[in-house]
Order: structure tokens, then sequence, then C-alpha cells
């Protein structure tokens, strides 16, 4: 900037706000890491199923007084990472499938459908539906369904003969 619109440099790190260090800056490399870095890789190499947070604490262990920022830094610099696993499906017990009624009225399930009005109400249904027909053999529909009325209705539709 202070080239192009030929100002000093203290007037161009001025306008953007920039202290006049920050240009004369030069990074340098601290001693020690390019020796941490590769006992960084030789842990890595040795343990495996380690990641950074482990290997820095062997580091400490070893002696090596390093940050964990830095550790991590050289870590992810010597391209290490530790693969994520996948959780292994475990099968406890061998699933039988569901035997499905071979007549109507032989299972009745029961389930609660939940709306809202648009008051914000809530609605409740208790749905009571033949597994074979798929029909709906009894429905209770109200704004609160405690456990005795829904085991009542449960009741009182099994005592029903239906055809």
């Amino acid at each position: 900037m202070a080239a192009k619109a030929a100002i000093s440099q203290r007037r161009a790190c001025r306008l953007v706000g920039l202290s006049r260090k920050v240009l004369s800056y030069e990074a340098r490399a601290r001693e020690g890491n390019a020796q941490l870095g590769t006992r960084t890789i030789e842990l890595a190499a040795e343990r495996r199923c380690f990641g950074c947070r482990r290997i820095h604490a062997l580091l400490r262990r070893q002696g090596a007084h390093a940050n964990h920022k830095r550790v991590y830094r050289l870590y992810r610099e010597a391209g290490l990472a530790l693969r994520r696993r996948r959780k292994q499906a475990r099968v406890a017990v061998e699933r039988e499938p569901l035997l499905l009624p071979q007549r109507p009225n032989e299972a009745w399930p029961m389930d609660f459908v939940m709306d809202a009005l648009s008051r914000e109400r809530r609605l409740k249904c208790l749905m009571i539906v033949d597994d074979r027909s798929k029909e709906a053999v009894k429905i209770l529909v109200d704004h609160s369904i405690p456990a005795p009325p829904s085991r009542r209705t449960g009741a009182a539709t099994c005592r029903t003969p239906r055809h």
C-alpha cells in the first residue's frame, strides 16, 4: 500500500491499523522442533493406537518440555492422525421374524398418536388396530389420556365380540 500510494510505511501502518513490528516480524523455527517431531513420529509408529494427547503424555514422561499445541502441530505436520473406528455390529441373540396373525382379531396393538390444534392445545389419540386387517378397532380421543382409562378402553374392546 505504501508503494502504491507513495506514503511512508509508518503512515500506511497507521491507516490500516497495524503495528510496524508485524511487518518486520519473521517466524523462527524453535530449536528442538525437528528432534521433537522425529520423536513424535517414532512414538506414533510404536504405539499405533495412541493419538496426539497420549503421545504428548509419553513425551512429557520422557522429559520433553513441549506444549500440547506444539505437539499437536508437529503431529499434524507429520501427517499423523488416528483413524476413526466404526462400531462393530454386535448380534447378541439371533433374531426371529415376527409372526403375522393368520386371521382378523388375533392381535390388536395399541398406539398413541399426538397432534396439536391451531390454539397449540395437544390432542391425543389412543389407537387400537387389528394387525391382520389394519382396521381401527377403537379410537379414544382426548386432551389427556391417563393410564386407567386407556387400560379400561383396551379391556372393554377385548371383551366386545367382533365379526
